[in-house]
């Protein structure tokens, strides 16, 4: 039996492509590489937003490259947005790959290994469209408690500095009822928590004539019973409607999170972006959403350094950064993308002058996380206990968890004998960090799930997927499991 690694980079989207990467292995025959061995096959799933992405692709195939002269049975696969933009230049610049493959043709990788396999040469196939939804494919989660659960693929704003539209392509919509098909096999499956996936999750619906759509179906997973947990990536300022903030205070299992892009607080680079909102706009948002849940957790994604922006530009965004008192933020150098409008603007900003303005801006947004969380201290808050946060430390021996507000917390496991990733314990939160909590008490109590049930089933047996994560998050570390989708 052929075994396989899957390496990841890049965005929340690109993670759960990987779980689709994984499942048409496993249902082709092949299995999990284990740890410390080198695989059969290695799949890069690349992404293609930060300029850097191109170095550290090549990188990585580079000190392959000797792995596989050495191993003539081995094949290396490359997919995604870089393989998606680049589908010209990496068999050339690594004619040892074996099957480069785009972002609309998930399911060819075991048909394109094989036919590379015994036909000897490299096989490229990248598709313009999708012919089939990801969705319908094989999935082999990564989780045995939470999931992914794709509402739409593809985005159809225009933003300048973005290059994901050319590579994903338009908007394409799920209808609701495959999504809560999906949602439903996924909870009596021992999920317990989903993430609604989009590049643009609140323009959901526009494709079949429904603006609404998007909390409608918030609701609706609001009456899927054992579903204890729903939250939604990424939404886009200019389409968050009042009918979406009603949903999500009014649903019991719509957590109290969310993340949405800023990119910029200024209405002079916004409008540069592209951006169909101003920041009036933005905070006006803001304000509604903590009207409806004060407890709200929000964080962002910021972009320093665009084409143009002055020092009055950045000071707009820090002033946006302390009204909104953000729990978190995922911080950007403005990277230039061959493709995209911005990369032919004026008025680059000197690299001394993003830099002194990143870490600036980086200091204030853990202040103002750090600020945040010492409110919390003293309170009492339900985790799910995850898998793979704990602290490096081992000598503490804490474990984690995430609250509702997706906060993480590290906490004493004293009083939580047993407890399983997938079940819930409740604890008194003693102390603050920027990035998150510690629960140095007793465990108040511990709840047994289904969940943890899965999880339980699922590591008893022999093997379990691989699917590595080469860039979980990118910019400033934040209380977030990921790199957002785009938004």
């Amino acid at each position: 039996m052929r075994t396989y690694e899957v390496r990841t980079y890049g965005c929340q989207m690109n993670v759960h492509d990987s779980e689709r990467l994984t499942g048409l292995l496993e249902d082709a025959g092949y299995a999990a590489a284990p740890s410390g061995e080198q695989a059969d096959v290695v799949v890069f799933n690349t992404c293609a937003v930060r300029e850097n992405a191109d170095n550290k692709l090549y990188g990585n195939l580079g000190h392959l490259a000797p792995i596989k002269a050495a191993n003539p049975g081995m094949q290396i696969a490359v997919g995604g947005c870089l393989a998606q933009k680049d589908r010209a230049t990496i068999t050339s610049r690594a004619p040892y790959v074996d099957v480069v493959f785009g972002t609309h043709n998930l399911g060819s990788l075991p048909a394109l290994l094989e036919r590379a396999r015994v036909h000897e040469e490299a096989q490229v196939e990248i598709l313009e469209s999708l012919s089939v939804f990801p969705s319908t494919l094989p999935t082999r989660r990564e989780s045995a408690y939470a999931a992914w659960v794709s509402v739409s693929v593809g985005c159809n704003n225009t933003c300048t500095f973005c290059i994901v539209p050319s590579l994903r392509g338009k908007e394409e919509d799920r209808r609701p009822g495959d999504v809560l098909a999906e949602v439903r096999a996924l909870v009596a499956e021992g999920v317990s928590e989903v993430t609604l996936l989009g590049q643009n999750v609140n323009a959901y619906g526009v494709q079949f004539g429904d603006r609404q759509a998007f909390s409608k179906l918030l609701r609706a997973c609001g009456e899927i019973e054992g579903l204890e947990r729903v939250r939604f990536t990424s939404p886009h300022p200019a389409e968050f409607t009042d009918d979406v903030i009603a949903a999500m205070a009014e649903t019991p299992n719509v957590m109290p999170q969310l993340h949405m892009p800023l990119q910029s607080g200024s209405d002079t680079v916004l409008r540069a972006m592209r951006r169909s909102y101003r920041q009036a706009k933005f905070l006006g948002i803001i304000d509604r959403v903590r009207e409806a849940m004060p407890r709200a957790a929000i964080t962002t994604d910021i972009i320093v350094g665009f084409p143009g922006e002055t020092e009055e530009d950045f000071q707009q965004t820090l002033e946006v950064v302390r009204r909104a008192r953000f729990s978190g933020a995922f911080t950007f150098i403005y990277s230039k993308r061959p493709g995209t409008p911005a990369a032919t603007m004026a008025g680059e900003v000197p690299a001394e002058v993003i830099s002194d303005r990143y870490n600036r801006l980086v200091e204030l947004v853990n202040d103002i996380a750090w600020a945040e969380n010492k409110l919390l201290v003293g309170t009492t808050v339900e985790l799910m206990v995850s898998e793979g946060e704990g602290r490096k430390d081992a000598a503490t021996s804490r474990l984690s968890g995430r609250g509702p507000d997706n906060r993480l917390v590290h906490f004493d496991p004293a009083g939580a004998e047993g407890v399983r990733p997938g079940d819930m314990v409740r604890v008194v939160v003693t102390k603050a960090a920027p990035h998150h909590l510690v629960a140095d008490g007793t465990v108040l109590s511990v709840r047994r799930t289904r969940s943890g049930d899965a999880w339980e089933a699922r590591t008893s047996a022999p093997t379990r997927p691989m699917v590595g994560l080469g860039m979980p998050s990118l910019g400033v570390p934040a209380p977030l499991p990921a790199a957002p989708a785009c938004g």
